[in-house]
């Protein structure tokens, strides 16, 4: 779970889908908070969280020097990174108190203008024939991939446009996704394999929504440029 996604109580903003899937967060046999990025954090500070603490015992390590104080399982123990610094523990509580998570709050503010940036960015391309678009986002992650004849020179397309567009300074990613991922392939597209490698756009600023007409723009000149329009 991106930590982005537990940092507005209220969610109304977020898909049904989404909405459903946090509903059943307490049926989850374990849990991932990354406060990566949105969380204004480095790599380092995120977590697993256990439903069942015995889990631990398929992480634990021995060492000779350390943990004889408790038979208790230790987090030095079962880390996935054994011992960690409580720097990045100190630094997302200090963002928290600088940044709460609180309904229509300015982080909570911020995570909605990306997310109506991306959504904004998925209409484009959604509407536009050049392209296939994935699954609507329910953050401020957008999928999308070339049209063509098949999965194959679409995926050869998609690493044309990303090195055009990185030439105009527009930095996508590439992405190996499977081909379902893309529900409005026609039938009629040759699909050789089952993956698609198509282009991913992370609009994670808020400052991204005014963005977008020229995000778009660029990726539009890049696109042309590849498909010889």
């Amino acid at each position: 779970m991106d930590f982005a996604c537990i940092a507005t109580p209220r969610m109304a903003d977020i898909s049904e889908d989404a909405r459903n899937a946090f509903d059943r967060i307490q049926d989850a046999d374990s849990i991932v908070i990354d406060p990566h990025k949105h969380g204004l954090q480095p790599y380092g500070c995120g977590c697993v969280l256990f439903r069942d603490p015995n889990v631990g015992r398929f992480y634990k390590h021995d060492s000779p020097y350390t943990y004889f104080s408790s038979k208790e399982l230790h987090l030095g123990e079962i880390s996935l990174e054994c011992s960690r610094p409580g720097a990045t523990a100190v630094a997302l509580w200090a963002t928290q108190k600088l940044l709460p998570l609180e309904s229509n709050g300015e982080f909570a503010n911020g995570l909605k203008r990306c997310r109506e940036a991306a959504l904004e960015f998925h209409r484009r391309l959604s509407s536009d024939k050049r392209f296939w678009a994935g699954f609507s986002p329910e953050l401020d992650i957008v999928i999308f991939a070339p049209r063509s004849a098949s999965l194959s020179e679409s995926s050869a397309l998609s690493k044309k446009i990303f090195e055009v567009a990185a030439r105009r300074n527009l930095h996508l990613a590439v992405a190996e996704l499977p081909a379902k991922f893309f529900q409005v392939i026609p039938e009629n597209v040759k699909e050789e394999r089952t993956s698609l490698t198509c282009l991913r756009s992370v609009l994670m600023k808020p400052e991204h929504r005014e963005w977008v007409p020229q995000i778009w723009e660029i990726l539009s000149q890049s696109a042309n440029e590849v498909l010889g329009r």
